[in-house]
């Protein structure tokens, strides 16, 4: 796997290594009951290896401000300083034991990085002030410039990249990072709040540093992706809101194929991240269960085998079905791991198939038609000698339903039940409501 890996023709900001990856965003504070580092690193990092994922997403593992917290923990994006660790979470030593542990598992680490803002005890606010946004003389808090109101972050400054140095600060911060912790990378929080062209002047540094760095904005914005020197990934949130509405069927499933289409001619490089749920989607617009009901397992399925890098939040392998509370401490309730096994059966599949590698590197998802296309999706994505079906059923109610595919024929593993099937052309499938096949090709 590895020669065909390095085979692979891509821009700088596709690592190679990345190409079959998923990732893993760890909520330290709500892991476990101690809430820390050492606690994750000892009681669950070797299974979440096991999962099959590849990149650990960190929240933020930083110091948090007391200055305007809310809540009785304070938020994670309300960062104090960009070079300590959390105390209650660890020591810098912790974090570096992780680290160690983490990437000696084959495992890359990402941390959640805060740059469109500080918490208001952050260093800056007193030795740099003409590092922030202000109105009237005062530092302000983030403004939404679509409403020019503020968006309600009030426990945390708005940062002004007009300003030269504080460009060259945080830089200088985030290189710390790289150069002296040795991370892989970084999700970039709000990353659409910063000046486009301050990611074109860090990225290039930090990829000068270490040239295989995994970057990922939370932002949609193609001109984030479609350059060599800037994001690896960006978020899929348009496809996520149009799968909750279709799960409560208050959208046709033709949108998907929309998506998909615009998604094709608008992104040249990079790809997108997929989930049906992540630390704000948990928190503040309710569990998988909430906004996805019955539907859930079809649309994580198709989450892992479109053509995107799927993404695992904490407790999601559990079937977590509480909103983690954001600002106080709220332990995952950790008992059986219902869905372990679902996920691990999912990367498997995406490390060893080449037709489900990321963006470019994996095969284009190809709409299959059929008789039923208002409520089964089915699409087959091929690349080299790899071929896999997936068939969705996106409604509540039971489909007997026949796929016209002559590019489909072949004999196939249902990945799920272990057992053999063959494809005709013309293939008639039956499926229970919200059901779900995976076929690959033998």
């Amino acid at each position: 796997m590895d020669a065909e890996k390095e085979a692979l023709d891509l821009p700088p900001n596709e690592p190679k290594w990345a190409v079959n990856s998923s990732i893993y965003e760890v909520n330290i504070r709500q892991y476990t009951p101690e809430g820390t580092l050492e606690a994750f690193r000892t009681q669950h990092l070797e299974r979440v290896h096991d999962l099959g994922v590849d990149i650990l997403w960190l929240m933020p593992i930083f110091p948090i401000s007391e200055t305007e917290k809310k809540g009785e923990l304070g938020s994670y994006y309300a960062v104090s300083n960009f070079r300590e660790i959390n105390p209650e979470f660890g020591t810098m030593e912790d974090f570096k034991r992780l680290l160690q542990d983490a990437q000696d598992l084959g495992l890359k680490v990402i941390l959640d990085w805060v740059p469109n803002h500080t918490g208001w005890d952050h260093v800056w606010i007193k030795e740099h002030p003409d590092f922030y946004t202000q109105i009237n003389g005062e530092i302000t808090d983030p403004i939404d410039p679509n409403t020019g109101k503020s968006y309600g972050w009030t426990d945390v400054a708005d940062l002004n990249y007009d300003n030269p140095n504080l460009r060259q600060a945080m830089t200088a911060d985030l290189m710390y990072w790289i150069e002296e912790i040795g991370v892989d990378g970084f999700r970039m929080d709000i990353a659409f709040g910063v000046p486009v062209d301050y990611w074109a002047e860090v990225i290039p540094t930090l990829r000068a540093a270490n040239p295989e760095i995994f970057m990922l904005a939370e932002a949609e914005e193609a001109e984030l992706r479609n350059s060599n020197k800037l994001f690896t990934a960006t978020y899929a949130w348009s496809l996520h809101h149009k799968l909750n509405a279709i799960a409560k069927q208050k959208d046709s499933i033709a949108v998907i194929e929309e998506w998909h289409t615009e998604n094709q001619a608008t992104y040249q490089q990079g790809y997108h991240m997929h989930f049906i749920t992540n630390h704000d989607e948990n928190s503040w617009q309710g569990t998988i269960a909430e906004r996805m009901g019955d539907a859930a397992d079809a649309m994580a399925v198709l989450m892992f085998t479109f053509d995107g890098i799927p993404l695992i939040y904490s407790g999601q392998e559990q079937g977590l079905n509480k909103r983690l509370k954001f600002f106080e401490k709220d332990s995952i309730d950790w008992n059986d791991y219902a869905y372990q096994d679902f996920y691990k059966t999912l990367n498997d599949l995406k490390k060893r198939n080449q037709a489900l590698w990321n963006g470019k590197a994996g095969g284009v998802a190809n709409r299959i038609s059929t008789d039923q296309d208002d409520a089964v999706y089915a699409f087959y994505r091929a690349k080299n000698e790899d071929r896999v079906v997936v068939i969705l059923n996106l409604s509540p109610e039971a489909q007997v339903v026949t796929l016209n595919c002559e590019s489909c024929e072949g004999t196939y593993s249902d990945i799920f039940k272990g057992s053999s099937i063959g494809m005709s052309a013309n293939q008639t499938v039956s499926l229970g409501a919200w059901e779900y096949q995976v076929l690959e090709l033998l």
